[in-house]
């Protein structure tokens, strides 16, 4: 019936008929009162739910082949975001599935795979509006650990001093400030920003991309507040 509605399956994370919880084997009766519900990730549910043996707790995203910059915005704002553009749709389910992670997806088939407990179809086709999006509907801003993610590789970055990382870091600036000081432009930002004695530098573990405040940092952080104001 919900099917029929309009309403993929795997989007239902609650259904109550006359106040008490069910499952999809409940054979609908006339003067039913039925309401269905979407994923209550930012809400425990877990003494109410019938319909899984558990409701998803952690927030954890695998992200279609199709939403790359959304799976970059999510690892911005903290969110654990498995991502790859060879991704095909039967990889896609057996990870959400196995790993308890919700699938990001405008892919419709996707949506009728039934073995998806945990879905979530993206409407919005700009980035920044579907992370918007799925901040929104998923309640996500009080979950939110901006800056705390690696983009490229999803790790979890780790706190590094400064004397380690820095003549690494100061070569690459230094060549891109030799090429703008020819052409005159003038000092570099970025490396004020990388000499500044009272930055943090954090480092991915996996691909050991250094990561400080430097002049992109302003720039990232409004970009993080206005969405966490939702």
């Amino acid at each position: 019936m919900i099917d029929r509605l309009g309403v993929p399956h795997p989007e239902v994370d609650l259904i109550l008929v006359n106040g008490r919880s069910v499952d999809f084997s409940y054979i609908v009766r006339d003067s039913d009162r039925i309401s269905f519900y979407p994923v209550f990730e930012a809400l425990n549910i877990s003494p109410l739910v019938r319909l899984r043996s558990r409701p998803l707790r952690k927030v954890r995203f695998v992200v279609d082949n199709h939403l790359g910059k959304l799976a970059k915005y999510l690892r911005l704002l903290g969110f654990d975001s498995l991502y790859r553009n060879d991704y095909h749709d039967k990889a896609l389910a057996e990870i959400s599935v196995a790993e308890r992670r919700i699938l990001l997806t405008r892919d419709r088939d996707l949506l009728r795979r039934k073995e998806i407990t945990h879905v979530y179809f993206v409407q919005a086709t700009d980035p920044k509006q579907q992370l918007s999006e799925v901040v929104g509907s998923l309640d996500l801003s009080g979950a939110a650990t901006p800056f705390s993610r690696c983009l490229r590789c999803n790790d979890l970055l780790e706190p590094v001093a400064r004397e380690v990382v820095i003549e690494r870091l100061l070569t690459r600036v230094r060549e891109g400030y030799a090429i703008r000081s020819a052409k005159g432009k003038g000092e570099s930002t970025k490396y004020k920003a990388l000499t500044d004695s009272s930055n943090e530098f954090q480092l991915c573990p996996k691909c050991q991309r250094v990561y400080w405040r430097g002049s992109h940092y302003e720039r990232m952080r409004a970009f993080v507040e206005r969405t966490l104001r939702l």
